[in-house]
Protein backbone atom coordinates (compact mmCIF):
# COMPACT_ATOMS: atom_id res chain seq x y z
CA UNK A 1 0.00 0.00 0.00
CA UNK A 2 1.32 3.46 -0.78
CA UNK A 3 -0.22 6.38 0.86
CA UNK A 4 -0.55 9.70 -1.29
CA UNK A 5 -0.26 13.07 0.70
CA UNK A 6 -1.43 16.16 -1.11
CA UNK A 7 1.85 17.53 -1.97
CA UNK A 8 1.84 14.60 -4.33
CA UNK A 9 -1.30 15.29 -5.60
CA UNK A 10 -1.01 19.38 -6.20
CA UNK A 11 2.83 18.15 -7.90
CA UNK A 12 1.44 16.20 -10.13
CA UNK A 13 -1.24 18.24 -11.19
CA UNK A 14 0.27 21.39 -11.49
CA UNK A 15 2.56 21.81 -14.74
CA UNK A 16 4.14 24.63 -13.12
CA UNK A 17 5.22 22.79 -9.79
CA UNK A 18 9.12 22.49 -9.22
CA UNK A 19 8.37 18.49 -8.20
CA UNK A 20 5.46 17.95 -11.29
CA UNK A 21 7.82 15.86 -13.19
CA UNK A 22 9.09 13.42 -10.79
CA UNK A 23 5.59 13.43 -9.52
CA UNK A 24 4.27 12.57 -12.81
CA UNK A 25 7.08 9.88 -13.46
CA UNK A 26 6.29 8.25 -9.79
CA UNK A 27 2.45 8.43 -10.65
CA UNK A 28 2.80 6.37 -13.86
CA UNK A 29 5.01 3.92 -12.39
CA UNK A 30 2.53 3.18 -9.41
CA UNK A 31 0.17 2.89 -11.99
CA UNK A 32 2.26 1.00 -14.66
CA UNK A 33 3.11 -1.88 -11.90
CA UNK A 34 1.13 -5.39 -11.73
CA UNK A 35 1.66 -5.70 -8.07
CA UNK A 36 1.70 -2.24 -6.90
CA UNK A 37 -1.10 -2.38 -4.10
CA UNK A 38 -3.50 0.24 -3.13
CA UNK A 39 -3.10 3.89 -3.64
CA UNK A 40 -4.72 5.53 0.20
CA UNK A 41 -5.53 8.29 0.72
CA UNK A 42 -7.94 10.10 3.28
CA UNK A 43 -10.76 11.92 3.16
CA UNK A 44 -8.66 15.13 5.00
CA UNK A 45 -6.24 15.16 2.50
CA UNK A 46 -8.90 15.42 -0.32
CA UNK A 47 -10.38 18.27 1.43
CA UNK A 48 -6.57 20.31 1.43
CA UNK A 49 -5.97 19.10 -1.57
CA UNK A 50 -9.29 20.23 -3.54
CA UNK A 51 -8.83 23.68 -1.42
CA UNK A 52 -5.32 24.12 -3.03
CA UNK A 53 -5.69 23.06 -6.70
CA UNK A 54 -9.16 25.30 -6.27
CA UNK A 55 -7.33 28.45 -4.95
CA UNK A 56 -4.22 28.08 -7.01
CA UNK A 57 -5.24 26.12 -10.37
CA UNK A 58 -9.19 26.52 -10.39
CA UNK A 59 -12.25 24.49 -10.58
CA UNK A 60 -11.08 22.87 -13.46
CA UNK A 61 -8.20 21.52 -12.10
CA UNK A 62 -10.30 20.37 -9.15
CA UNK A 63 -12.64 18.65 -11.94
CA UNK A 64 -9.40 16.92 -13.96
CA UNK A 65 -8.38 15.39 -10.48
CA UNK A 66 -11.49 14.57 -8.95
CA UNK A 67 -12.29 12.50 -12.46
CA UNK A 68 -8.79 11.13 -13.26
CA UNK A 69 -6.52 10.55 -10.52
CA UNK A 70 -9.16 9.65 -8.18
CA UNK A 71 -10.60 6.72 -9.57
CA UNK A 72 -7.37 5.04 -8.74
CA UNK A 73 -7.34 5.88 -5.16
CA UNK A 74 -9.49 4.04 -1.89
CA UNK A 75 -10.10 7.07 0.18
CA UNK A 76 -10.19 6.13 4.02
CA UNK A 77 -11.79 8.50 6.44
CA UNK A 78 -11.01 9.64 9.38
CA UNK A 79 -13.02 9.04 12.67
CA UNK A 80 -14.06 11.21 15.66
CA UNK A 81 -11.12 8.97 17.11
CA UNK A 82 -8.58 9.39 14.40
CA UNK A 83 -9.36 13.29 14.71
CA UNK A 84 -8.92 13.33 18.36
CA UNK A 85 -5.93 11.28 17.94
CA UNK A 86 -4.27 13.75 15.41
CA UNK A 87 -5.36 16.76 17.16
CA UNK A 88 -3.83 15.54 20.43
CA UNK A 89 -0.48 14.67 18.32
CA UNK A 90 -0.04 18.52 16.73
CA UNK A 91 -1.13 20.27 19.84
CA UNK A 92 1.56 18.12 21.34
CA UNK A 93 4.59 18.92 18.73
CA UNK A 94 4.11 22.44 19.45
CA UNK A 95 5.13 22.87 15.53
CA UNK A 96 3.66 25.83 13.37
CA UNK A 97 4.92 23.87 10.28
CA UNK A 98 3.02 20.26 11.36
CA UNK A 99 -0.64 20.74 9.79
CA UNK A 100 -3.88 18.79 11.46
CA UNK A 101 -3.50 17.07 7.92
CA UNK A 102 -0.57 15.37 8.25
CA UNK A 103 -1.16 14.20 11.76
CA UNK A 104 -3.89 12.27 10.62
CA UNK A 105 -1.88 11.09 8.11
CA UNK A 106 0.48 9.31 9.94
CA UNK A 107 -1.99 8.26 12.25
CA UNK A 108 -3.96 6.42 9.65
CA UNK A 109 -1.00 5.26 8.01
CA UNK A 110 -0.36 3.68 11.21
CA UNK A 111 -3.42 2.18 11.81
CA UNK A 112 -3.72 0.92 8.41
CA UNK A 113 0.09 -0.88 8.60
CA UNK A 114 1.21 1.40 5.60
CA UNK A 115 4.68 1.75 5.37
CA UNK A 116 5.43 4.16 2.38
CA UNK A 117 4.44 7.70 1.87
CA UNK A 118 4.00 9.42 -2.47
CA UNK A 119 4.94 12.94 -1.01
CA UNK A 120 7.07 15.60 -1.40
CA UNK A 121 6.84 16.63 2.43
CA UNK A 122 9.42 15.90 4.81
CA UNK A 123 7.62 15.30 7.59
CA UNK A 124 6.42 11.83 6.82
CA UNK A 125 10.26 10.82 6.38
CA UNK A 126 10.80 12.19 10.04
CA UNK A 127 7.92 10.31 11.11
CA UNK A 128 9.96 6.88 10.18
CA UNK A 129 8.05 6.17 6.94
CA UNK A 130 10.09 6.08 3.82
CA UNK A 131 8.78 8.25 0.87
CA UNK A 132 8.70 8.02 -2.64
CA UNK A 133 10.04 9.06 -4.67
CA UNK A 134 13.16 8.73 -3.03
Amino acid sequence: MTFIDTSAFYAIVDGDDAMHQPARDHWRALLSETNMGPLVTSNYVLVESFALLQARLGLEAVRAFYDTMLPVVTTQWITAEDHATATYALLTANRRSLSLVDCASFHLMRRLGIQQAFCFDRDFSEQGFSVLPA
